[in-house]
C-alpha cells in the first residue's frame, strides 16, 4: 500500500502550436531539441526597477528563435517595448565570436541561447549594459534606444555604475571602465610584473560552477570605487581537453581544481576610479578561502566567506577606507553549511537577513533569530525592503512545490502563491513578478501580483504528460509515475520499466511542473512505465534528508531508486489502468549525477536493473571538483574511504548488464576521462559495454541534431538491451 494520496493530473489540451516551432511531420525529439527544451520564447532574467514601475527582461521572439532580445514592460500601462534586437544591432556581424570568458559563463549557467543572455542595470534601472559578440552596448530603458560603445574588447560582463555615468567590464585578464563617450581605460590587470595566471574582475571556476557567483566585481553605491576579485590560478593543476576528431587542432589547457588539490587564490581589492592606491580587503584567507559573495550598499561592503571544509560560513563587513573586516554573523555545521541564494542582505530596518538550518529545516533568520516555521524549508530570498522580505519556500514534507512568501513588517507571513506548482519571483519597489509552472498547463505563466502579464512565445510541446505523484511507504519518497498516453493499446500488457532520475544533491526531478516530465512522457509513449524518484540527498526535505549522503554518495541514492521502483510497480498494479510492470525488464537512464546513478545501478544491483544509459557520469570522485565533492566526501588525503565507497571504477568487475556510456569530449565540468577510465576498467575486466563519444560537445548537449538523435539512440539501445519489439 502506498502511503499518502496520489496526485493525478490530466494536462490541458494545447491551445495551439506556433508554426515556427513545429514543422509538418514533426517529432517530439526534434521539437524538444529545436526549442532548447521549450525554453525559447519564454521571458527570463527578470529585473524590477526600485520604484516598481519597469520590468526588464530578455525573451526571444518565437518558440524556436534562439536569439534573445531585451525588453522593458511599463508596469503602469502593461505595455512592452523592444529595447535591443541583437540582429539589428550587430547588422550582420558575427554574434558567435564570443570571448572565452563568455563561453565559460554560458557553460557554467547551462546557457544555450544567443543574443542578450545577461545584462546589468544602474541603481534606478534606467540604463542597461550588455555584450554582444564581444562588443559593449548600452541602452536607455526609458527611451528604448540601444547603441554600441566603441571600447577596446573583447567585452565580458559589462555593468553600469549605480549613478549611470560609466560602464565597467572585463576584457581577458583586465578590468576596464568605459565612458559613455566611448573612451576607456584599464583599472587593473596591466601590471607587467604580474603573472599571466592572474586575472581581475572575473569569477573563478569554483565560484561560477558550484558556489553560484557568476561575477567578480561590484560597484560602490556612489560609483567612485569598484570591489574586484584578483584571481590567481597558478596553484591549480593544469588539465588538457583535446578534440580527437581533429588532431590538427591544439589541445586546450584548463585549470581544474580536482578534489583534494589546490584551489585558485582569490583576494578582494577596492579600486578607486580616481587613480589612488588599491585597498585590499583583509580576512583570514587560510580559514576562509572561498569568497561566496559580495554586496555593497550604503552600509558598506558585505562579504560572505566559507571555510574549505564548508562547515563554517561567515558574513563580514569591510571598512572601505582601510579594508579591515569585522564579523557580522557566522554559522557552523558539523557536516556542511548550505549557501542560500539571495543572502545575506539587510532589510529596511537594518537587520541582517540570512538563512540557516535550525531545528531540522532551513529557516529565514533576522539578526540570527529564526522567523520562519520549522514546517517550512526556505530555498532563496528574493527581496528585502519596506514591504517586507520576499522569499521562496516549500513545505518541508513536500519539495514538489515551491511558493512565494512575504515576511511582513509586523512579523506575519503572507503566502503570495497558493496554486500547486513551482513558483519563482523577482521583486522591488512593491512590485512582485511571479513565474509559475504547473502540471496542468504547459510552459510557464509570468505575471505581477496585480495581474499584468508578461507574454510568452514558448512552443507548446507535442507531448502531454499524464503524471501520478505517489509517496513510498518507508521514506515517503516523492515518486512520479508515467504511463503511455494510449493506454488502450497496452491494455493487459506487462510493460518494461524505465527509471529516469537525477537523484543527487542540488536538483529535483519530481516537481509539480509539466516541463519536468516531457522527455519522460515521450519514453513512456514508446511503451515504458517511466518512474522518477527524488531520494534522500535531494533538496527541499530538511537538514537530515539532505545530509543522508554525507560520506557516501552511493548507498542512499541507489536504495531510494529501488524503493521508488517497487512502490511504483505496486501502484500501477492497483491503479486499474490494465497495465502491470515487468520487473524482469527494468532500465535506468540519467545525465551527470543521474548518469553516475544509472551506472551504479547496473554495477551494484543487477538483480533489479537490467540495462543502463549513463550520460556524462562521474565515475571517480577524485576527478571531480573541490567544492562539490569535498562537501560530501571530505578530502581524499584525509580519508580515502568515502571516495572508494562512492566511486565506480572499483566496481567494474561486477558488470553483468548492458551499459551505454555517453560523454561529450569537450566537457570541462565532468571531463571525458570519467567515462574513458571506467570503460578501460570494464574492458580490463572483460565486461562488454558501449561507449558513445560526442565530438565537440560539452556537459550540455545543446546542438539541435545531437540533442534530437541522442534521445533516439538511447531508445534504440534500451530496446536492444531489453529485447523489446520495435
Amino acid at each position: 500500500m502506498i502511503e499518502g494520496a496520489a496526485e493525478s493530473v490530466e494536462p490541458a489540451e494545447p491551445a495551439g502550436i506556433d508554426d515556427e516551432s513545429t514543422a509538418p511531420q514533426d517529432t517530439f525529439p526534434r521539437q524538444h531539441a529545436r526549442t532548447q527544451r521549450f525554453t525559447l520564447g519564454a521571458p527570463r532574467n527578470i529585473v524590477v526597477s526600485p520604484d516598481g514601475r519597469r520590468i526588464v527582461f530578455v525573451r526571444s521572439q518565437a518558440g524556436a528563435d534562439p536569439i534573445n532580445c531585451l525588453w522593458v514592460l511599463d508596469n503602469d500601462t502593461g505595455g512592452e517595448r523592444l529595447v535591443a534586437d541583437p540582429t539589428q544591432l550587430l547588422a550582420g556581424r558575427d554574434a558567435d565570436d564570443l570571448p572565452s570568458e563568455e563561453l565559460a559563463r554560458r557553460e557554467r549557467m547551462r546557457e544555450a541561447a544567443g543574443g542578450v543572455t545577461a545584462f546589468a542595470t544602474d541603481e534606478e534601472a534606467k540604463v542597461c549594459a550588455f555584450a554582444l559578440g564581444g562588443r559593449l552596448f548600452v541602452a536607455g530603458l526609458m527611451s528604448g534606444q540601444a547603441r554600441q560603445l566603441d571600447v577596446a574588447g573583447p567585452v565580458f560582463d559589462p555593468r553600469p555604475d549605480p549613478p549611470a555615468r560609466r560602464v565597467a567590464y572585463v576584457s581577458g585578464r583586465l578590468l576596464c571602465v568605459g565612458e559613455l563617450d566611448g573612451s576607456w581605460r584599464v583599472l587593473a590587470g596591466d601590471d607587467p610584473d604580474e603573472h599571466d595566471t592572474v586575472s581581475w574582475g572575473s569569477a573563478e571556476f569554483i565560484a561560477a560552477e558550484e558556489i553560484g557567483r557568476q561575477r567578480g566585481y561590484w560597484w560602490s553605491p556612489d560609483g567612485s570605487t569598484i570591489a574586484a576579485c584578483r584571481v590567481d590560478v597558478a596553484p591549480v593543476g593544469v588539465w588538457t581537453i583535446a578534440d580527437p576528431a581533429d588532431p590538427a587542432q591544439p589541445s586546450v589547457e584548463q585549470r581544474y581544481p580536482a578534489a583534494g588539490t589546490d584551489n585558485a587564490e582569490v583576494r578582494l581589492f577596492l579600486i578607486p576610479l580616481d587613480g589612488s592606491e588599491f585597498v585590499e580587503v583583509r580576512w583570514d584567507l587560510r580559514a576562509f578561502p572561498y569568497l561566496v559573495d559580495v554586496r555593497w550598499d550604503r552600509r558598506g561592503p558585505l562579504l560572505t566567506v566559507q571555510s574549505r571544509d564548508q562547515r563554517t560560513l561567515a558574513v563580514l563587513r569591510a571598512d572601505p577606507a582601510t579594508g579591515n573586516t569585522i564579523g557580522v554573523s557566522s554559522d557552523h555545521d558539523e557536516q556542511w553549511v548550505e549557501i542560500v541564494p539571495g543572502t545575506p542582505r539587510w532589510d529596511a530596518d537594518g537587520r541582517l537577513v540570512t538563512c540557516a538550518d535550525r531545528d531540522g529545516a532551513r529557516r529565514l533568520l533576522l539578526d540570527g533569530e529564526p522567523v520562519t516555521p520549522v514546517e517550512q524549508q526556505v530555498r532563496a530570498v528574493v527581496a528585502a525592503d519596506e514591504a517586507g522580505v520576499v522569499y521562496l519556500a516549500n513545505p518541508v514534507t513536500d519539495a514538489t512545490v515551491q511558493h512565494v512568501w512575504r515576511l511582513q513588517p509586523d512579523g506575519s507571513h503572507q503566502a503570495l502563491t497558493d496554486e500547486p506548482g513551482v513558483h519563482d519571483a523577482s521583486a522591488a519597489g512593491g512590485t512582485i513578478v511571479v513565474r509559475t509552472a504547473t502540471i496542468a498547463e504547459p510552459g510557464t505563466f509570468t505575471t505581477t501580483l496585480e495581474g499584468t502579464v508578461i507574454e510568452s512565445h514558448a512552443a507548446t510541446p507535442l507531448v502531454r504528460p499524464r503524471v501520478e505523484i505517489i509517496r513510498t511507504d518507508n521514506h515517503e519518497l516523492a515518486t512520479a509515475v508515467l504511463l503511455p498516453s494510449d493506454r488502450n493499446a497496452h491494455d493487459g500488457r506487462s510493460l518494461p520499466v524505465l527509471l529516469d532520475p537525477y537523484g543527487g544533491p542540488h536538483a529535483l526531478r519530481v516537481l509539480s511542473a509539466q516541463a519536468a516530465y516531457l522527455t519522460s512522457q515521450w519514453f513512456a509513449d514508446q511503451g515504458f512505465v517511466v518512474v522518477v524518484t527524488d531520494g534522500r540527498g535531494t533538496p527541499g526535505r530538511g537538514s537530515e534528508w539532505e545530509r543522508a549522503v554525507h560520506g557516501d554518495l552511493a548507498t542512499a541514492p541507489l536504495d531510494d531508486q529501488v524503493e521508488g521502483l517497487e512502490a511504483a510497480a505496486r501502484w500501477v498494479e492497483q491503479s486499474g489502468a490494465g497495465i502491470t510492470c515487468d520487473l524482469g525488464r527494468v532500465a535506468i537512464r540519467g545525465w551527470s549525477f543521474g548518469g553516475y546513478l544509472a551506472a551504479l545501478a547496473v554495477l551494484s544491483r543487477p538483480d533489479v536493473f537490467h540495462a543502463a544509459v549513463a550520460g556524462a557520469p562521474v565515475t571517480d570522485w577524485r576527478l571531480y571538483d573541490t567544492h562539490y565533492t569535498e562537501r560530501y566526501l571530505g578530502r581524499p588525503d584525509d580519508d580515502a574511504g568515502p571516495y572508494e565507497l562512492s566511486s565506480l571504477a572499483g566496481r567494474a568487475d561486477q558488470l553483468t548488464r548492458p551499459l551505454l556510456l555517453i560523454h561529450g569530449l569537450a566537457d570541462d565540468n565532468v571531463v571525458a576521462a570519467h567515462t574513458l577510465r571506467l570503460s578501460s576498467a570494464l574492458l580490463a575486466a572483460g565486461k562488454p559495454h558501449e561507449v558513445l563519444p560526442l565530438v565537440g560537445i560539452t556537459h550540455m548537449a545543446s546542438q539541435e541534431e545531437v540533442a534530437e538523435n541522442l534521445l533516439l539512440h538511447q531508445l534504440d539501445f534500451l530496446r536492444r538491451a531489453l529485447a523489446l519489439d520495435r
